[in-house]
């Protein structure tokens, strides 16, 4: 097999599927869309960027809503959402950029540490805090 001498390795660099899963588990799915739409941006795929964050946006309103409409959510054990939202980012991270991240590493791009997805994970997390937040003071329900 012979090596391209001349080919560069790609000068960006992508959150792995590894990293948008710790940070998503983290920080909730506005920051899985946000690591994706990264990773879309990084790869070109400007049209897929609005519908990372819309999914996201809609997958917080949605969980949210269920957190606070539906009757008896509090029995559900506490690591029951989280894990369901990261499983759903781990299935669509797969699904539409897994083969692009994976050639991405294969030409010798770079990728940004875990760690990059932990500090995104804690900010998206204090986003949401202070949502909730907002919200239980404007509805005054009790936490």
């Amino acid at each position: 097999m012979e090596e391209n001498v001349l080919s560069m390795p790609p000068e960006f660099k992508l959150y792995s599927d590894r990293a948008v899963y710790v940070g998503t588990f983290i920080g909730g799915p506005l920051v899985a869309g946000y690591l994706a739409a990264e990773n879309f941006k990084q790869l070109g795929e400007q049209d897929k960027v609005k519908y990372a964050w819309l999914i996201a946006i809609a997958a917080t309103i949605i969980i949210f809503a269920a957190i606070f409409l539906i009757p008896g959510i509090e029995n559900v054990p506490r690591l029951v959402i989280p894990l369901a939202y990261t499983l759903v980012a781990q299935l669509l991270i797969k699904r539409y950029q897994g083969d692009a991240i994976k050639a991405h590493i294969e030409k010798g791009g770079a990728l940004y540490s875990v760690w990059r997805s932990v500090l995104v994970g804690i900010i998206g997390l204090v986003i949401l805090v202070a949502i909730v937040f907002v919200i239980v003071l404007s509805t005054n329900k009790e936490l």
